[in-house]
């Protein structure tokens, strides 16, 4: 049951990955603050994403987190929601391409060295105070390797 749940999921997420329309003139603003995800991991674990306003429609995301052994993380990037990839502040030789999907969901798209290593399908929900990420890992060949799920709540 539990791998044709994956598979389910796997074909639904890959038909928002290759969707080639995007919609246009979308609103960031009602993602703007911080965001914590929920999780089960023992403190010091955290991790807290902030969208901020950038340019003319366009997002600033910073991620900061700390793992279980207390190393502390950041990084982040700059958005337009045109589906450019940009590079991305902390994290040598990535690349990060945002689109609207509709005006609740964006496909984040990573690029390590050159190819797309995940997609992020990123669901903002009805009352605004949740995100809900699954992301896609693709090997060398744009197969789907795994899936994994996160979700954030807004904290301000």
């Amino acid at each position: 049951m539990r791998i044709r749940n994956l598979a389910l999921t796997g074909v639904a997420l890959l038909g928002v990955m290759l969707s080639t329309t995007a919609v246009s003139a979308q609103d960031a603003a009602p993602r703007f603050g911080a965001w914590k995800m929920k999780s089960d991991a023992p403190p010091p674990s955290i991790n807290v994403m902030t969208y901020t306003a950038y340019g003319d429609g366009g997002m600033s995301v910073t991620v900061e987190s700390t793992n279980a052994q207390g190393r502390d993380n950041k990084w982040g990037y700059m958005t337009m929601f045109d589906g450019e990839f940009r590079a991305v502040d902390g994290r040598d030789g990535a690349k990060t391409a945002v689109e609207f999907v509709d005006e609740r969901t964006t496909r984040i798209s990573n690029m390590t060295d050159g190819r797309v290593t995940q997609v992020i399908i990123n669901i903002l929900s009805e009352d605004g105070n949740t995100i809900s990420n699954e992301y896609v890992r693709l090997d060398a060949d744009g197969k789907i390797t795994g899936v994994s799920h996160a979700i954030y709540e807004r904290i301000r």
